[in-house]
């Protein structure tokens, strides 16, 4: 068995990590996920992407039960009852929220999460879940953010407004997470991103096989 499949074995028992990945919308986070994954097919296999609920409609080539579980607002409100969400919130006038069984159950299959939600979910989660790590993606500036909401194309102009507003209260809120990236560079910001998620198969909590083998090859009394 390789090393690899040594530590994919230890982490299926120890269980996955909880990733929280948060930015203001047009901040590239979207982006950012997908060439991760095309980049490092490594990381991809050990990584869950967790799909959220969603009562917004979708965006073009966007699909059902990839990006999101689209549903509509009294199927969530039903679902919040049944205390089947993780975390929720109310983003942009619509409502997301993340399935604690589908979390728990790839954790439980030692797939370390990968949750893309708001500042609003992600308090929720710091506050909820032990260990969770937390990374915020920033956008270069306010006017560079403003640019890409508009190069999108897919909002309106009462929508793109709605969304700036919301971003400077998100942007301000990155002090509570312990990583932030700074996304002016793609290529750069996805390597960061990568360097959070491989940093943590280092901590000496997943380590700790690994150390108990070292510690057990020491001598009771060294020469």
């Amino acid at each position: 068995m390789s090393n690899e499949q040594v530590a994919e074995v230890e982490q299926k028992a120890q269980g996955g990590d909880l990733f929280v990945l948060s930015a203001p919308s047009g901040a590239g986070k979207s982006t950012l996920i997908r060439m991760l994954f095309e980049r490092f097919p490594e990381l991809a296999r050990r990584l869950a992407f967790s799909v959220s609920h969603a009562t917004r409609p979708p965006r073009e080539g966007e699909v059902d039960g990839r990006h999101y579980y689209f549903v509509d607002e009294q199927t969530f409100r039903q679902m919040i009852d049944q205390g089947r969400f993780l975390e929720w919130a109310e983003v942009h006038g619509h409502f997301k929220g993340t399935s604690l069984d589908e979390v728990e159950r790839l954790r439980a299959a030692g797939r370390d999460v990968l949750l893309e939600i708001d500042v609003q979910g992600a308090a929720q989660i710091r506050a909820r879940v032990d260990g969770a790590i937390s990374v915020f993606v920033l956008p270069p500036s306010y006017a560079v953010l403003e640019r890409r909401l508009r190069g999108r194309g897919s909002d309106s102009e009462e929508q793109i407004r709605r969304r700036l507003r919301d971003a400077v209260n998100e942007i301000r809120q990155c002090v509570d997470y312990e990583y932030v990236i700074l996304n002016d560079d793609l290529a750069a910001a996805c390597e960061a991103l990568a360097a959070v998620f491989h940093a943590r198969r280092f901590h000496h909590d997943r380590m700790q096989p690994q150390i108990q083998r070292v510690l057990h090859t020491l001598p009771d009394d060294p020469a």
